[in-house]
């Protein structure tokens, strides 16, 4: 179930990865760094610029590669200034994952209806879309296009661009980027031969850095945070993501404590989600690749009961099982202190 990408990724975390094929990815992460240099520098010394909208627009990223955490992030932010500033918000994504062509400009939700399911918006669109009420959400490659239809066709005031960090192309009035209390900046090796996504020329130009603590002990968090504001001189604040309770993804009903399961999840860092399970007797576990397509074969085999993540489950909930679970995790952030300039 998992392939050489897999593998790749769990090169990025260790401390001193080593072996012929970290060495060869070593290589290739210089031709990647000079694109992403001569890119910067570029935007950098203004010789490219970024194209505006018509509205405040706030990027929410990450310099690493996958499961930081940011589409609850995401989700806080957009709920905030809706329901306390009442802004009108659009969400807009680059929609990996999902069937819809991320070349056309695809409405996924005007905040009251739900256009697209789960395989054809991307399981994280579609999470925020339901998770996210009163929000449009868009997909599109071209993140301005889309922020440009928001505000001229529908009268968005605030644009968030969810992984927004890398694109760019679009003005943001406000960089946020996250990074995870435990696993850090990985090996700290561009990519491939790690997960970061650029250079250290990228640390100039976070406006917000927060620490997500995925953990019901918050002790390291508290502590890389307090480490890298006073490095960078960067305000710091820590998101706490904890589990809240394990329900049925049909019916809603939630799982008894202590019964036997299998975990399974396609996510960037599944062993924090495998770690949440404590409270079950996790006797297997199934790990497949990042926003995977899943298929019934997938889970033909897997007898009792299956716990998943909330990314996970919106595209398992058209299979004819009744004994699919999810984790609902509770996200906490101080969102109107993260907003202030």
């Amino acid at each position: 179930m998992i392939n050489i990408k897999t593998k790749i990724t769990q090169l990025h975390y260790q401390r001193e990865p080593k072996g012929i094929l970290f060495e060869f990815l070593k290589f290739c992460s210089k031709f990647y760094g000079f694109g992403s240099a001569v890119k910067n520098f570029c935007y950098d010394k203004k010789l490219i610029k970024p194209k505006k909208v018509d509205a405040y627009v706030i990027s929410v990223g990450n310099m690493t590669t996958g499961g930081v955490g940011k589409t609850p992030v995401v989700s806080e932010i957009a709920k905030f200034l809706i329901n306390k500033c009442g802004q009108k918000v659009a969400i807009v994504s680059r929609g990996y994952g999902g069937r819809l062509s991320n070349k056309n400009i695809n409405m996924i939700s005007d905040g009251k209806t739900i256009y697209f399911d789960a395989l054809e918006a991307g399981d994280e669109p579609f999470w925020l879309s339901e998770n996210t009420p009163e929000c449009y959400v868009f997909t599109c490659k071209d993140r301005y296009l889309a922020a440009k239809t928001a505000v001229e066709k529908f009268g968005v005031q605030v644009i968030i661009l969810d992984d927004g960090f890398q694109h760019r192309k679009l003005h943001r009035d406000l960089d946020i980027v996250l990074m995870d209390s435990v696993k850090g900046f990985g090996n700290e090796c561009l990519l491939p031969a790690g997960p970061l996504r650029e250079g250290a020329e990228a640390l100039e130009r976070i406006d917000k850095l927060v620490v997500v603590s995925k953990s019901v002990k918050h002790d390291t968090a508290q502590k890389v945070a307090e480490i890298m504001q006073e490095r960078l001189h960067i305000p710091t604040s820590i998101c706490y993501t904890e589990p809240d309770y394990v329900y049925n993804i049909k019916t809603g009903q939630r799982l008894m404590e202590g019964l036997a399961v299998t975990a399974m999840c396609a996510i960037g860092q599944p062993q924090q989600f495998y770690d949440f399970l404590d409270k079950y007797h996790v006797a297997k576990t199934v790990t497949f690749d990042d926003h995977h397509q899943y298929a019934p074969i997938d889970i033909v085999d897997i007898t009792g009961s299956i716990i998943t993540t909330e990314k996970d489950a919106v595209k398992l909930a058209r299979f004819d099982r009744n004994d699919i679970y999810a984790l609902r995790l509770k996200t906490t952030i101080d969102v109107e202190n993260l907003l202030k300039k």
